[in-house]
Formats: C-alpha cells, sequence, structure tokens
C-alpha cells in the first residue's frame, strides 16, 4: 500500500517542500528490506532505525516487509533527521494506522528519538514560510520549534512533543491548539540592551566617529593601545543602530535557525546581531561553507555588526575573502552538488593596535617598534580591503582625569536619536532606488547627492593629491561627508563636512606610508 506525507528541506536559508511517498509490500520477509531513495544523505538514511525503534517502542510492531520510501523530487539531496517524523507516519498510514488518507494539507518536521519523542530540527522557520508560500494551512513541528515557526503568519503551527501526540492528532483531532505569538511584543521587549554608552568615559572622537559609522551604515575601523576601549565601543554599537523592523528581524531569524545558534526560547532575533569571531578562525568559518553549504559569521551577522579584534592577525586569506560580502552585502558559495547565495548586509568594525607591541605614539608608554616593523605590521591588511572600510579613527588611551570625572556621559539612547533622524532622511532620499543609507550608494547616487561647492573641491583636491587617495576612498569620503551633513541636518555638504570625512582617513595619511 501507499501512503504520502509532506515534509520539507531547507537549502541555504530557504526551503522546498519534499513529498515523502512510503511503499510497502503485504509480503512477509526474513530480514528487514527498508529503502529510503531520493538522494538521502547519511542522517536521513539512518532514520530507518530511529524510526522502527520509535515505532516499537510506542506500540506499534512492524512486521518484516519491503519497505520503500521515495524523497521527490529524487534529484534534490535530502539531508537532516527532520524526515523521521514524515517517515514514521507514511510507515504507519500504509499498515492502516491512520484514519486519514490524505494529508496534502499539513506538513511534518521532526527528529525522533527512540522512545518516540520528537527532538528539534534547524530551520523550522524558513519551512514555516515555504508552507505559507504554498498555501499549505498546517505545519506539526516539535515543541522546541514552535515558536520560531509560528513568527510566520498565515500558517497554523501545531506544537507536538511525541509520535504518539502527531498520531492522536491526524485520527481524533485531539485538542491540540496552534501556537499564538505576540510577534509585535515580542520584537519591542528584545529591544532592551545591558550595555550603553554612558559607561565609556572619554573617547568623545571615537564616540562620534561611530555615530557617523551608525547614522550612515558605514564600516569603521579603530586604531589604538591596549586597554583604550575599542572593543568597549564596539559592542555598544548596535545600541545606537535603529531597531530591526519585523522583515528584517524575520530575514536574520532565518539565517540563525538554518545554522543551529537561535535561542528557541525566543524563537526570533529582536536585536541587531554582534558577531564577534576569534582571529583563528578560517574562511569557511568566516564566509559560510561545507558539502552543503551553511552560513558563516558575515551572513550571522546580517542586518547588525561584524567585529573584528585585532585585525592584522586575522590571516590574509581569510580577510581577502570579506571583499565580495562588503561591497555587494551577499556572498555566494559554489560546490560540485549546488550554488548557494546567502545574505550578508552588515556593519563591519574592526580594531587594530597601532604597531605589534600596541604602544606607537602612547603618551605614556615607549613603543620599541621600528619603522619597518611597524610598516610590515599595518601590510598585513590589504589597501584593497582598507579602501572598503569607510572610517579609520585613532582611539588613544584614557587619562586618568576623563577616567574618573563625575560628569555623565551621553547615554545611547540620545545618541540613537539623532542616528534615526539621519537614517529617516537617508530613506525618504533613496525612496525607490532600493538602498537604505549613505553607505549603499552607488556612484550615480554619489553624483546626485554629494554635491560640493568650490571650497569642497578645492578641500577634497588637496587631501587627494597629499595623500595619494584611491578613486574608491574619495567615494569613500563623500559618502561619510553626506552622512555627517545628515546628522547637522543640512541638505548641502560644507567644507567641514568633508575635513571631518577626510580626518577620518587615518590609515590613507602619508605618515603611514
Amino acid at each position: 500500500m501507499l501512503y504520502k506525507t509532506l515534509s520539507a528541506a531547507v537549502y541555504g536559508i530557504d526551503a522546498n517542500l519534499i513529498e515523502v511517498e512510503v511503499d510497502v509490500s503485504g509480503i512477509k520477509t526474513a530480514e528487514d528490506h527498508f529503502h529510503t531513495v531520493g538522494l538521502p544523505d547519511a542522517a536521513v538514511r539512518e532514520s530507518r532505525e530511529r524510526v522502527r525503534a520509535a515505532l516499537k517502542n510506542c506500540g506499534y510492531d512492524i512486521p518484516p516487509t519491503n519497505i520503500t520510501i521515495n524523497l521527490a523530487p529524487a534529484d534534490i539531496r535530502k539531508e537532516g533527521s527532520g524526515f523521521d517524523l514524515p517517515m514514521a507516519l507514511g510507515i504507519l498510514g500504509a499498515y492502516g494506522g491512520l484514519n486519514k488518507k490524505d494529508m496534502s494539507d499539513c506538513v511534518f518536521v521532526g527528529e525522533l528519538s527512540l522512545d518516540g519523542g520528537l527532538r528539534g530540527v534547524r530551520g523550522a522557520l524558513p519551512i514555516a514560510v515555504e508552507a505559507r508560500g504554498k498555501k499549505i494551512a498546517r505545519l506539526v513541528v516539535p515543541e522546541i520549534n514552535s515558536r520560531e515557526a509560528a513568527m510566520v503568519g498565515g500558517v497554523q503551527v501545531y506544537p507536538v512533543r511525541s509520535l504518539v501526540d502527531v498520531i492522536h492528532f491526524i485520527n481524533t483531532g485531539n485538542s491540540i491548539e496552534p501556537v499564538k505569538v505576540d510577534r509585535d511584543a515580542l520584537l519591542t521587549s528584545a529591544q532592551h540592551s545591558l550595555v550603553d554608552f554612558k559607561d565609556v568615559r572619554g573617547q568623545h572622537t571615537a564616540k562620534r566617529a561611530l555615530e557617523v559609522a551608525c547614522a550612515g551604515g558605514h564600516n569603521i575601523l579603530m586604531i589604538g593601545p591596549p586597554g583604550s576601549g575599542k572593543t568597549m565601543l564596539a559592542k555598544r554599537m548596535p545600541t545606537i543602530i535603529p531597531p530591526l523592523s519585523f522583515e528584517e528581524a524575520l530575514e536574520t531569524t532565518k539565517i540563525h535557525s538554518v545554522a543551529g545558534v537561535l535561542d528557541a526560547g525566543v524563537g526570533l532575533v529582536g536585536v541587531r546581531p554582534f558577531r564577534s569571531p576569534h582571529h583563528t578562525i578560517s574562511d569557511a568559518g568566516l564566509i559560510g561553507g561545507g558539502i552543503i553549504p551553511r552560513p558563516g559569521e558575515v551572513s550571522l551577522a546580517h542586518n547588525g555588526v561584524l567585529f573584528l579584534d585585532e585585525l592584522p592577525e586575522f590571516p590574509r586569506n581569510v580577510l581577502e575573502v570579506m571583499r565580495q560580502p562588503l561591497e555587494d552585502g551577499t556572498v555566494s558559495i559554489a560546490r560540485a552538488s549546488m550554488s548557494l547565495t546567502f545574505p550578508a548586509r552588515f556593519m563591519l568594525a574592526a580594531a587594530m593596535n597601532p604597531c605589534p607591541c600596541g604602544y606607537f605614539n602612547d603618551r605614556s608608554r615607549e613603543c620599541h617598534c621600528t619603522p619597518p616593523i611597524i610598516q610590515r605590521y599595518i601590510s598585513k591588511i590589504s589597501g584593497p580591503l582598507l579602501d572598503r572600510i569607510d572610517i579609520h579613527i585613532d582611539v588613544p588611551a584614557v587619562n586618568y582625569k576623563e577616567l574618573r570625572s563625575g560628569s555623565v556621559p551621553e547615554s545611547s539612547a540620545k545618541i540613537l536619536e539623532r542616528v534615526v533622524h539621519a537614517r529617516d532622511l537617508q530613506l525618504q532620499r533613496f525612496k525607490g532606488d532600493h538602498i537604505y543609507c549613505n553607505a549603499q550608494m552607488a556612484p550615480r547616487q554619489i553624483r546626485s547627492y554629494c554635491d560640493l561647492s568650490a571650497d569642497c573641491e578645492r578641500l577634497l583636491e588637496r587631501a587627494m593629491t597629499q595623500q595619494g587617495l584611491s578613486a574608491r576612498a574619495h567615494d569613500r569620503i563623500l559618502k561619510v561627508a553626506r552622512t555627517i551633513a545628515d546628522l547637522e541636518p543640512v541638505p548641502q555638504i560644507n567644507p567641514k563636512h568633508i575635513a571631518e570625512a577626510i580626518q577620518y582617513r587615518t590609515l590613507d595619511r602619508t605618515f603611514w606610508a
């Protein structure tokens, strides 16, 4: 007898519906013949042992017969343990253990434990999105994945704890209620942060640079001695970036769900991600990869901040793979079996010492590094990568008076007000251009929205000539100047805006040559 159920497989950050066809012959055999076809991976092939044990321990003893399971379409590779539940239901249905003959209005996903319990799976959110897109009314998932899947409107999500619960749900329509979540309340409650810029003493110039960076979505590099507060400043960046919209939160949650790093108790990434990988990370860990490609750190930081501390300590080949996501906002990973594209639109915040010992130009400590040593240290970061970082800022050590000052520094909330106002101006300016901040401006938008007076032209020309700036650095200066003008706010870029933007190109100055 043949019985069909629906499940789903995740590819990249999207899901495809999979039809699970189970055929059971009525002929008993001396040995167990259980075949799974349709390009299953090892985890799917191993499901035969989990499914048989789960059925037996739930009171359903399956006789040794020929069981053939086809996962259609057969030309797409299937991976993961989420097919356990639909396989078990298909076997029961083929033996006549389910009252309903047609289950085309419901998608089943879940990993079975040997006692029939259900464990969570990756990618419940994209599976719910796919079910809604295919107009399938119901989705049955393990209880731990239910809040995540319920974030998607338009599909009823039923939480289940065991195979027995699912069988009773199908046969008797028992009282399993679909999960309901208040998405707006959840998003609002997630905005609370434990860190604040009022905790940072001194560093007024660095705070101003971070405000400009967050207002325009610019990448930033902080250069300073150990203990000057670079990491402390970077960790507070998400508190002055405009809050996530629900669409952004949903897109970010999809990535975290597929990667298996989502907090199942919350079900939604409600705050801007802040990812800080160690400098020993591989290029695949940073950019993503694997036989079946998985998101890397640049994708996990999508719509948030990627912080690279001790930037020169990262292997050069690891840093160079960031060129594409910094430029395009996406990562394309090609393998023999498939090619996937992950979103990777993030703000890069990086920190480094000015020299190997860390105390070059420090007023309190002596530096023993020679100019060639300093030059070799700086040159570990390639010119093309530095060109893609809009702002380079010095972060000097904080002196004692600033550290012990009784004045209360400006809070993140006040800085956020100015940043949000500047972002609103940019959204109005770029309406219809499919860009959302000044950092995303293409040359056409730069020519349209960064018109310069004669004084600004002379100032920029002098800086280009004296510092030997590249064409890309020229565009970065104009983008940053446009953001500084938006923070005031004024419609026209003035010489003081250009001058401030030029000062944010520390590593382009002739001093480092």
